[in-house]
């Protein structure tokens, strides 16, 4: 079977021939490939030549043009800032004053220099996996990508002080990602990672009435274009499992804080879930009979919809064999 095969066949509830291994290796694959993280972020190329080398290196069931959250709002007209060996930073909240969203132009991917690079990283992707590996490509979630151009403090503000505008800036967010979305879709990802950490921060009942909507928007608009949906929210997401589970998306991604036996029963029996091994404590700082260890419970806890993965990124210095543990571990399991 290939990676390719044995993802959709998680998906689809079909038989197997072992687990799906996809670890989310961004700044890992970059030190792997001996490249500076400011071109991996800005030269797709780049990017796409060292997440075919750590598929390569370790047997990782994806690739994905997953890199920073930055790539929308530089496009929208943010300042961001580029550093060799880690990922980019905001040097201004493009709606530090709100009412600039009345004005602000929405970009096309195909024009934007950071999102049609992601899109051309994709393209790059498809001419080499197509078929054979699956390609992730990725946009942000309705409530990161708020905080990205408003603030993440501002924002949590809002949410209180002017709830109305925040609604607003959810719908404009959301325009823009879906058509970010579907250009990958066209481009020929077989799925769109969908990040939302911050809505981590938000109660339940809010992200309820306010978030849910327009996630599931997302959700629905990737999948008539043809693509799956995984969708990644770090932190501590107990308290939204069960909205998680009736978004319909594909893949859960969860971080290392989840209770995953409890994330099972909350979530439902359709969703396919990832993780949620710590990507700290286990990943870097341990060994390869503690990652075996974590990944058996995790396996326990939600097979056979179930991809071995860590809670959120592998750190650049992870131990190698560490990765390999992981990789073994799924292929010793139906």
């Amino acid at each position: 079977m290939t990676p390719y095969d044995r993802t959709m066949a998680t998906v689809r509830g079909e038989e197997r021939d072992h687990v799906s291994c996809q670890p989310l290796l961004m700044t890992f694959a970059a030190r792997l490939y001996g490249a500076k993280y400011r071109d991996y972020v800005t030269d797709h190329r780049v990017l796409v030549a060292a997440q075919l080398a750590a598929a390569e290196e370790f047997g990782i069931d994806q690739v994905t043009c997953c890199s920073d959250a930055w790539r929308e709002p530089a496009d929208c007209g943010a300042e961001v800032i580029f550093f060799d060996d880690a990922p980019p930073a905001c040097r201004n909240h493009l709606l530090a004053d709100k009412t600039r969203l009345a004005s602000l132009r929405m970009p096309r991917p195909e024009d934007g220099p950071r999102m049609s690079d992601r899109v051309a990283a994709v393209e790059a992707f498809a001419d080499h996996v197509a078929g054979r590996i699956p390609i992730n490509g990725w946009i942000e979630g309705p409530v990161a990508e708020a905080a990205d151009l408003r603030g993440i403090n501002e924002v949590m503000l809002d949410t209180i002080d002017d709830p109305r505008f925040v609604l607003d800036l959810f719908e404009w967010v959301t325009e823009m990602e879906i058509g970010f979305a579907l250009a990958q879709a066209r481009a020929g990802a077989d799925i769109i990672g969908v990040g939302d950490a911050a809505a981590s921060l938000l109660p339940p009942t809010y992200y309820e009435q306010s978030v849910f909507p327009y996630t599931k928007r997302m959700v629905d608009a990737i999948h008539d274009a043809g693509a799956l949906v995984r969708l990644h929210v770090c932190g501590n997401t107990n308290h939204l499992l069960a909205a998680f589970g009736r978004l319909g998306a594909d893949i859960i991604e969860l971080d290392y804080p989840v209770d995953f036996p409890c994330a099972r029963e909350k979530t439902g029996p359709e969703p396919v879930l990832l993780g949620n091994v710590d990507p700290v404590s286990v990943m870097l700082s341990g060994d390869p009979q503690l990652v075996r260890l974590r990944c058996e419970e995790c396996y326990r806890a939600a097979a056979p919809r179930f991809i071995v993965g860590a809670g959120c990124e592998i750190p650049p210095a992870t131990p190698h064999e560490n990765v390999r543990a992981m990789v073994e571990f799924a292929r010793e399991r139906p």
